[in-house]
């Protein structure tokens, strides 16, 4: 008889701590949500500006639409196959270019 008390007693033991475990686990799950649930109800919507036609046409702006492409162009055409050029090896040493 005793050895059947001592094998029920692990038994519940066990099913105690898996049952603890269970709940620990579910917790923490509803933890989480509340607290997303809070930063998600704190958070202020974003908004964009406001269209404002007086720094819209900004002279420097414009001039930046039309010299961008022309110092994206030349840096393409020009500046990359002179640091290949320059990379390689007779102009490598004379310039001490590094890798």
């Amino acid at each position: 008889m005793n050895s059947a008390n001592n094998e029920a007693g692990p038994t519940t033991t066990n099913a105690n701590a898996s049952l603890h475990r269970r709940s620990s686990i579910r917790s923490r799950v509803v933890a989480l949500a509340l607290a997303i649930a809070l930063v998600v109800a704190s958070a202020s919507p974003a908004f964009a500006d406001r269209y404002d036609k007086k720094r819209a046409g900004h002279p420097l702006r414009i001039a930046a639409y039309i010299i961008y492409p022309v110092g994206a162009l030349l840096d393409v055409l020009i500046m990359r196959p002179a640091h290949w050029l320059i990379s390689q090896e007779p102009f490598k040493s004379a310039v001490n270019h590094e890798d």
